[in-house]
C-alpha cells in the first residue's frame, strides 16, 4: 500500500454542502476504491482540507480523487508520500 495525501480546496458551491453525511459518503468512495482512510483534517491556509489515504495502486488513488471531486465539488491535488523511515532507506 502507498500513502497519498489529498489536498482539497473548497469551491463556493461546495462550502454550502459541508455535512457529516457528505463525509460519510466520501469515506465510502475511498473504501469502495480499495483505499483506507488514515486521517482527515480541516486546514487554514492554501488548502482547506487534507485526507491521508492508503491505496494499493496509483490508479485507485487517481480514480478516487476524481470520484471525490465529482461527489463533493472539491478540487484535489493528490501526492504520493513515503515515510521518513522508508525515505532514509532510499537515500541511505
Amino acid at each position: 500500500m502507498t500513502t497519498y495525501f489529498f489536498f482539497g480546496k473548497y469551491t463556493q458551491d461546495s462550502i454550502g454542502h459541508i455535512s457529516s453525511q457528505r463525509t460519510k459518503e466520501a469515506r465510502s468512495v475511498i473504501e469502495g476504491n480499495g483505499g483506507k482512510l488514515i486521517g482527515g483534517y480541516a486546514l487554514l491556509g492554501e488548502h482547506d482540507l487534507v485526507l491521508i489515504v492508503d491505496f494499493p495502486s496509483m490508479e485507485q488513488a487517481m480514480k478516487t480523487s476524481i470520484a471525490l471531486a465529482k461527489l463533493v465539488g472539491v478540487s484535489f491535488s493528490t501526492s504520493p508520500a513515503v515515510s521518513m523511515e522508508d525515505f532514509d532507506k532510499l537515500v541511505g
